[in-house]
């Protein structure tokens, strides 16, 4: 009953993310506040919940096995945020825009998501080195990636005035879904979907986990692979459905904001969480995780800094994916 169960929770995360989504934009317009910010910081924070709590609920089970997992889990997300979410929102607009297509995301904010996530990603990886008798020196590590996640709230918010004024404030094309006629568009109703929307995003994408670790046994896969490959897949999820529903509506800012916000987010909350649960030691497998993360997202800043981005360059994230998956099964 495993795959049944995986398409029933994937349908799920699908009608989750539309409600979220259309909640969101009209959050966002309501505030008076930019797309960077309601995708970089209020859609990354969201849908990044399924993928904290699966490293959070593995660190709780003790033994071995659960720390492989949560470990994997906080290096396996970013890896597939970076490889595999970027090179969909490439091949969904080939489409309409051809391979020389250009992406219009707001160039700032993008910037200051992706030199943040490089920089916080790389302190995190190294700090997989530090001997496990140097506790201390982790917890440090722990503490600066905190500073600098809140460090880049302050600075996404203050750049906010100036994009909308500029012309970036968020707009929702379509109705609330959750009003109808008679029915006055206000507050609580934003909120009510919204919580709606976030809630049905967490319990489908934990169900989706929940089939995968059912599924996984059987197909001989051990703990820390699992992790890697197929736990990322369940919870980036929501990021990937909401990106490519924002990438097909023309608003670029907003679906990259919420991959890049999120990767931020992955980049420096979660390693601070496994720096504090754990003793945090490279392993062989998250190795070549760390590496392709961070080629990843290096590759997106070359990009971004030699001009527009272009569709065929995520092409280029997927290949790195593709390549992950090789040294890994192979």
């Amino acid at each position: 009953m495993a795959w049944p169960e995986l398409v029933l929770a994937l349908l799920f995360i699908l009608l989750a993310a539309e409600i979220f989504v259309n909640a969101l934009e009209h959050l966002g317009e309501r505030l008076h506040i930019s797309e960077g910010v309601t995708g970089s910081l209020f859609a990354a924070i969201g849908t990044a919940l399924p993928e904290t709590l699966v490293p959070l609920l593995a660190f709780a089970g003790g033994d071995a096995a659960n720390r492989e997992i949560g470990t994997g889990a906080i290096l396996g997300a970013p890896m597939m945020l970076s490889t595999l979410s970027i090179s969909l929102l490439g091949w969904v607009s080939l489409r309409k825009r051809g391979a020389h297509g250009i992406f219009h995301a707001e160039e700032t904010g993008f910037t200051r998501d992706l030199n943040t996530f490089l920089l916080a990603f790389s302190l995190a990886s190294l700090a997989l080195f530090l001997p496990r008798d140097m506790p201390t020196a982790r917890i440090a590590v722990a503490f600066t990636l905190l500073l600098m996640y809140f460090i880049h709230i302050l600075l996404t918010l203050r750049a906010s005035a100036k994009l909308v004024a500029s012309g970036h404030g968020t707009e929702a094309r379509n109705p609330l879904h959750f009003q109808r006629d008679g029915l006055a568009l206000t507050w609580w109703l934003i909120m009510a979907q919204l919580m709606a929307g976030l809630g049905l995003l967490i319990l489908s994408a934990k169900g989706f986990i929940a089939g995968i670790h059912t599924i996984a046994p059987q197909l001989g896969i051990p703990p820390l692979l699992l992790a890697l490959l197929l736990v990322p897949v369940a919870t980036e999820l929501p990021e990937k459905i909401n990106s490519i529903l924002w990438v097909r509506r023309q608003k670029d800012t907003l679906a990259f904001g919420n991959i890049t916000g999120a990767l931020v987010f992955q980049g420096t909350l979660l390693p601070a969480i496994g720096m504090l649960a754990t003793d945090w030691q490279a392993q062989p497998g998250t190795l070549a995780s760390v590496a392709i993360t961070l080629l990843g997202a290096g590759w997106l800043r070359l990009c971004i800094a030699r001009g527009k981005l272009k569709v065929w360059q995520l092409w280029g994230n997927g290949a790195l994916y593709l390549a992950y998956l090789f040294i890994s099964l192979y």
